[in-house]
C-alpha cells in the first residue's frame, strides 16, 4: 500500500515559536538580563539554586548577581549560552527569541490522517503501526513486516527514514497528540546535535524530546515543548538508541 499526501498538503521547517516568552501563560517580564534568566527559570521548572547547580555555578554567587542591580557579567551570560542553548542576542540583549536555532526536522501538515490507497507498491517511506512513546521494547524489534501498514508519497521525507506516530502532549505544539514523525537512527551516539528533537530509548521507556546539553558530559537534558512538563536530566550510558526526528507530520488542525 502507499499514502499518498493530497494537493492540500503543506511543509514547514519547523520553527521555535513556542518559544517566544509572550506565548507562556503567567511567564515572568523579560525586560533585563537578570529577568530573563529568571524566564529560563521558569520554563525549565528550576529553583533558582538548581538552575545554578546546572550551570556548575555557587547558588550564592547567582544569586548575587540577579539581586545586585548591577549589570551580569559576560561570563555568566555565556555559561548560561552555553550550557541552556539559548541564543545569546536575546539574553544578553533583549532581541531575537530563547531559543533561536532552528530545528532540523521538518514540518508537513496534512489534512486528515494518513490512508492507504488501492495501489500496492513497495516503494516509498515505510508507515509503521507503532506508537514511538509507548512501551519500551527497543525499536528495532519493531520494525517488522507485522507493524508495516504501507509506504508513503510525500514531498520532504527521507525515503531512509521509518515514519511513525506519536501520542501525548509533551511535544505540543511542534508535536501534536497523534502526529507522525518520521525518523533515522544515529548510528555514533557520541555525535548529538544539541537542541533538536530525537527519539530517545532506554531500558524503561522512549519518549520524543528536544536533546540538550548538560554541563555534566555524562549527562544530558530532555525538553518538552510542552511548558506543562519538567525537563529530565538522564545518563548518557542509559540510551540504548537514538533516532533523529527528520520531519515532523501533522494535521491541518493544529493542537
Amino acid at each position: 500500500m502507499v499514502y499518498l499526501c493530497n494537493e492540500r498538503c503543506k511543509i514547514h521547517n519547523t520553527n521555535m515559536e513556542s518559544f517566544i516568552p509572550e506565548n507562556l501563560a503567567g511567564a515572568p517580564p523579560t525586560e533585563t538580563v537578570a529577568d530573563r534568566i529568571r524566564y529560563l527559570m521558569y520554563i525549565s521548572h528550576l529553583s533558582q539554586a538548581k538552575f545554578a547547580r546546572r550551570l556548575g555555578m555557587d547558588p550564592a554567587n547567582l544569586s548575587r548577581a540577579l539581586g545586585s542591580g548591577r549589570p551580569v557579567s559576560e561570563t555568566i551570560i555565556n555559561r548560561i549560552v552555553a550550557d541552556m542553548g539559548v541564543s545569546k542576542k536575546w539574553l544578553r540583549d533583549g532581541e531575537d527569541v530563547p531559543f533561536a536555532k532552528e530545528a532540523m526536522a521538518r514540518e508537513i501538515l496534512i489534512d486528515e490522517p494518513l490512508a492507504p490507497t488501492a495501489r500496492v507498491i513497495t516503494e516509498g517511506t515505510p508507515v509503521y503501526d507503532i506508537d514511538v512513546t509507548a512501551g519500551r521494547i527497543p525499536l528495532p524489534e519493531m520494525f517488522t513486516s507485522a507493524n508495516l501498514n504501507g509506504y508513503v508519497a510525500l514531498p520532504g521525507i527521507p525515503r531512509d527514514t521509518k515514519i511513525v506516530h506519536v501520542s501525548g502532549d509533551s511535544m505540543a505544539p511542534t508535536i501534536c497528540n497523534g502526529g507522525y514523525v518520521a525518523i533515522r537512527e544515529i548510528s555514533d551516539m557520541r555525535n548529538i546535535f544539541w537542541g533538536q528533537i530525537y527519539v530517545v530509548q532506554t531500558a524503561d521507556y522512549r519518549m520524543v524530546k528536544f536533546v540538550r546539553r548538560h554541563p555534566d558530559p555524562s549527562m544530558v537534558i530532555l525538553h518538552s515543548d510542552n511548558p506543562a512538563y519538567d525537563d529530565m536530566e538522564i545518563n548518557r550510558s542509559d540510551i540504548i538508541s537514538l533516532y533523529l526526528v527528520e520531519s515532523i507530520i501533522n494535521f491541518q488542525i493544529r493542537c
